[in-house]
């Protein structure tokens, strides 16, 4: 295969960088890099700049670790959510696909991944112990495992159960099976993400 020649040396770094991007191959980022090209420069370096300040000032939410523009994300410091539930989910892509189903108004925890061995993540790279020590402050009735139908997000459910089980008064339930074996929350239809929420069952903790 030969190797694409670029008349300038800026653009191939440009086009190196745009394809480092999941899901972005040398040819789209090198569509994606003429276009910018052809924009006026003001637009070009706004798009830059806001960029580079979303990398700067982004934070995550302290409580739920939600993506946020304060220490504290909109959803926690929203009074009118329910604080006695918290929705447990993989990542913040997640945390928008319920938020999209409008049939949850609690409060949410991002664990940031799921339990997975193969890819050498374990439990304490996960936001595990601080899902423990907010159940652990006695305000929580109930925590909803929404989690991915996969083997690593099965093995995520039982092991926060297992770390949840001296909190007798706290319900553990997980969302229903109207999602396939194998499917992420984010790709599931607002539909049936929804339904799945409303008829959460109780977590069972046999294999």
């Amino acid at each position: 295969m030969v190797n694409q020649q670029y008349p300038s040396q800026l653009l191939e770094q440009a086009v190196t960088e745009f394809a480092k991007l999941p899901g972005i191959g040398r040819k789209t980022a090198l569509r994606l890099v003429l276009h910018l090209l052809r924009q006026e420069t003001d637009d070009v370096v706004l798009f830059a700049d806001t960029i580079a300040r979303m990398r700067r000032e982004v934070k995550h939410c302290r409580v739920c670790h939600n993506i946020s523009d304060s220490d504290l994300c909109p959803i926690c410091s929203n009074d009118h959510r329910d604080a006695t539930t918290i929705c447990v989910v993989e990542n913040i892509q997640d945390v928008m696909a319920v938020e999209n189903t409008q049939q949850f108004a609690g409060l949410y925890h991002v664990l940031g991944g799921v339990i997975s061995p193969m890819d050498g993540i374990g439990p304490s790279d996960l936001e595990i112990d601080s899902l423990v020590e907010r159940v652990s402050r006695g305000n929580v009735r109930e925590v909803i495992l929404a989690l991915g139908s996969t083997m690593e997000g099965d093995t995520t459910g039982f092991y926060i159960f297992r770390k949840l089980a001296p909190f007798a008064d706290v319900k553990i339930s997980v969302i229903a099976r109207g999602i396939s074996v194998g499917d992420e929350l984010e790709y599931t239809d607002e539909v049936t993400l929804g339904r799945s929420i409303l008829n959460r069952t109780p977590f069972d903790a046999k294999p």
